[in-house]
């Protein structure tokens, strides 16, 4: 699994073998539903950043700059099955509501300084977290993120470190277009059933409900308001 390249920001963290194994293993594990990461890290396009403290703004330059770098490689080479994990070396003892207070603190600092380096927005999704075409926008690409921690309700958000996925939007529309995303999606909510003897109530497809609701995995309620704001112009 390669390193996402960071070059504004050059050093390796300490735990970066490590979490790279952890979150291998973690991933070919038989029962981890997602077969879209399973297909990354068979083709060596998983890439894994270490860092500090989710509840930590220390690493978010270093996360962003590595965004960038992944978002203009995709454009390079669209190709299937690239993800971007940023695995945090804690605190791990966060429940669900304190890790999705996290979660939307670290998107909203690198949203942030996507506006502050001057990246255009995905004009193909929406910045609005209540509008059903809602997606975040790194590098002029949209992302969908998937977190991760050890005290997740569900079995398939379980993980040993806190964690966001960053996923290309476009992949999912690619795989729309090949005629392979409904079928993918099935085996997905399956493998999850299998696990957690139900199906995960928060999952939809984009332009039914917003996104934001499925990022950190909690069941949120109806009335749940996502505190992300985009700061720059909204065309």
């Amino acid at each position: 699994m390669p390193a996402p390249v960071t070059p504004l920001f050059p050093w390796r963290h300490e735990d970066q073998d490590r979490f790279e194994r952890l979150l291998q293993e973690h991933v070919q594990d038989r029962l981890f539903p997602c077969v879209g990461a399973k297909a990354a890290l068979a083709k060596g396009t998983l890439s894994v950043l270490a860092c500090n403290r989710i509840d930590s703004g220390w690493d978010d330059l270093r996360i962003h700059d590595g965004l960038l770098r992944f978002a203009a490689a995709y454009r390079e080479e669209p190709a299937l099955y690239r993800s971007y994990a940023v695995v945090f070396n804690g605190p791990t003892e966060l429940g669900e509501g304190e890790f999705e207070r996290a979660l939307w603190a670290r998107v909203q600092s690198l949203s942030d300084k996507d506006v502050w380096r001057g990246q255009e927005y995905d004009a193909r999704v929406s910045p609005d977290p209540d509008d059903v075409h809602f997606s975040l926008s790194f590098g002029g690409e949209a992302f969908f993120v998937v977190g991760l921690h050890p005290n997740a309700s569900r079995p398939a958000r379980r993980f040993a470190k806190p964690t966001l996925v960053f996923n290309l939007h476009d992949q999912f529309e690619r795989l729309r277009a090949d005629g392979l995303y409904e079928s993918m999606r099935e085996k997905i909510l399956v493998r999850d059933e299998a696990l957690a003897g139900s199906r995960n109530p928060m999952l939809s497809r984009h332009g039914e409900t917003s996104e934001a609701r499925q990022y950190s995995g909690r069941i949120v309620e109806d009335g749940w308001s996502c505190p992300f704001h985009y700061q720059g112009q909204n065309d």
